[in-house]
């Protein structure tokens, strides 16, 4: 896999579950920018509320990671500038916490719940260990690469 350039027509990105300088959810949004970048991203978006999570957590703009990414940083580079121009500033106790909780979360209202059940439903019926936003990504992402549920 390309980390560059990652073509997600052929394979999914990175877990939100990755780690990236204790941020959730980063590792996959930079996955998604390198592939829209290049015109690559499938079925994958770019700034989905998903990655919205991460930059109002991290107090950064789409647009500047974007920007960022497109200057060809690195993984690390792009944690470096986060902290550098961040908004709010987290502590690392804050990010690991923050993370936590992301992996926990599920869906918290009757019209996220139906899509997420909907998503479910179709992916893995008999998978009772599917609670999560982060449990159902995953699921998604290798059903739809040729794994079976």
């Amino acid at each position: 896999m390309n980390y560059f350039a990652p073509d997600l027509t052929i394979h999914p990105p990175r877990s939100p579950r990755v780690l990236l300088g204790g941020f959730a959810i980063l590792a996959r949004t930079l996955d998604k920018c390198r592939a829209s970048l290049v015109g690559k991203n499938g079925d994958y978006h770019y700034d989905c509320p998903l990655d919205q999570r991460v930059f109002a957590f991290a107090g950064i703009t789409a647009e500047g990671l974007k920007a960022e990414v497109a200057a060809g940083k690195t993984d690390g580079e792009i944690v470096e500038w986060i902290h550098a121009h961040s908004t709010t500033k987290p502590e690392a106790y804050e990010i690991s916490l923050w993370s936590q909780a992301e992996a926990l979360r599920g869906p918290t209202n009757t019209d996220s719940r139906g899509y997420f059940n909907g998503l479910h439903e179709k992916y893995g019926p008999k998978r009772e260990d599917i609670s999560s936003w982060f449990d159902l990504l995953d699921l998604d992402d290798y059903v739809s690469y040729g794994g079976k549920a």
